[in-house]
């Protein structure tokens, strides 16, 4: 699971983000392209964007319930 103390600064605020667990594997930029991206030092993804509307929400979700190492988390926030 997915640990807040361990999310990288680089997640834009909100309640989805990427912790340190992430082995860029690509599945969530590749399945949400709008809401994650690679880091510029690579090694990892981090949320670039939070859902806009319900479609995105639906993917951010579906890629925490497939994350292979649960580094997608929600803290049930919004902003």
């Amino acid at each position: 699971m997915a640990e807040f103390e361990n999310k990288y600064p680089e997640n834009a605020n909100g309640k989805f983000y990427v912790d340190d667990q992430c082995i860029d594997c690509d599945l969530c930029r590749e399945t949400a392209p709008n809401n994650f991206t690679r880091s510029d030092d690579g090694h990892y993804s981090y949320v670039k964007a939070q859902p806009t509307n319900e479609e995105q929400e639906a993917l951010c979700v579906e890629v925490m319930d497939l994350c292979a190492v649960e580094a997608i988390g929600n803290d049930g926030t919004d902003g």
